[in-house]
């Protein structure tokens, strides 16, 4: 795997799609050996080689979420969504828009909609305040995905009814141990975008999201821990240690673009890799 992997990675091309439309507008895709699974459901969708359209006369919220609902439990018995997690996503056209639809998180993958991410970069910095070390966390071996992969100190998906910040709150409580006072110090950095294939949903899976990332600076003496058990080991790495683990493709493709959006932006690599870096990933900071 070559350096920085990640960069390729959160843009890898995906099977051919098929759009997925509620109320008229496009909201996601859906790979088409999915479509012919969809077809053999019965389920109220209109489906050609052009579209998937949820019926029409589901014109409300209510509706249009409780037809997903069964559809979607249907593909859970045929095992073309795994990892239920009963957490409920928005279906959404655009970023920081009406909900047209609930559903479950995990089968966001299947229908390729898009989700909403929020990961911190919890760092220390010396007297001069450039970053000297980062928290660094190893993912749970219990995970449904990237067991055992590295992390940043806080990440998270953002459901229905919360913002990308109130998320990062809520996860700094459980999974870094952090009080919101704590983390509501957290900077803004850049918003990465990913469209990438996964192996979710019998290799049917899309990524199609908008990740929030956050610089969240932290005294010497604080010292995180896990409350949710969904972090199996937490430490303070050298900035050098952190990076060099986001560059040979160690953390999750997620966590190594926040990791690359905060060296970037803090001026931790040399000059030379800094401009190449910035080249390669700059496509990616399109919907900052």
């Amino acid at each position: 795997m070559h350096r920085w992997a990640a960069i390729d990675e959160a843009r890898a091309q995906p099977l051919r799609r098929i759009p997925f439309v509620v109320g008229g507008l496009e909201v996601g895709s859906v790979a088409e050996d999915g479509a012919e699974a969809l077809l053999a459901l019965g389920a109220p969708l209109s489906i050609d080689g052009t579209r998937i359209e949820l019926d029409a006369a589901l014109g409300d919220l209510a509706s249009r979420s409780a037809a997903l609902h069964d559809i979607n439990a249907a593909l859970r018995e045929r095992e073309l969504i795994s990892g239920w997690r009963d957490e409920t996503y928005p279906v959404l056209a655009a970023p920081g828009g009406e909900a047209l639809a609930l559903i479950e998180r995990a089968a966001s993958r299947f229908w390729g909609t898009l989700t909403l991410g929020a990961h911190a970069n919890g760092y220390v910095a010396g007297r001069d305040g450039k970053p000297t070390h980062l928290w660094i966390a190893r993912r749970a071996w219990t995970k449904p995905t990237d067991p055992g992969l590295l992390d940043n100190l806080i990440g998270g998906g953002v459901p229905h009814g919360q913002t990308p910040r109130e998320t990062l709150l809520r996860e700094g409580d459980e999974e870094a141990g952090l009080a919101s006072d704590v983390t509501a110090r957290a900077v803004p950095g850049r918003v990465i975008a990913l469209h990438r294939a996964l192996p979710d949903c019998a290799g049917l899976g899309l990524q199609h999201e908008h990740l929030h990332a956050f610089d969240l600076r932290l005294p010497a003496f604080v010292q995180p821990f896990n409350r949710d058990g969904e972090v199996a080991q937490l430490w303070l790495a050298t900035v050098d240690e952190a990076i060099e683990h986001a560059a040979c493709g160690e953390m999750t493709v997620d966590a190594a673009l926040v990791t690359l959006d905060f060296a970037l932006r803090q001026r931790l690599l040399s000059p030379h890799e800094h401009e190449a870096l910035a080249r390669r990933a700059a496509h990616l900071w399109a919907a900052a």
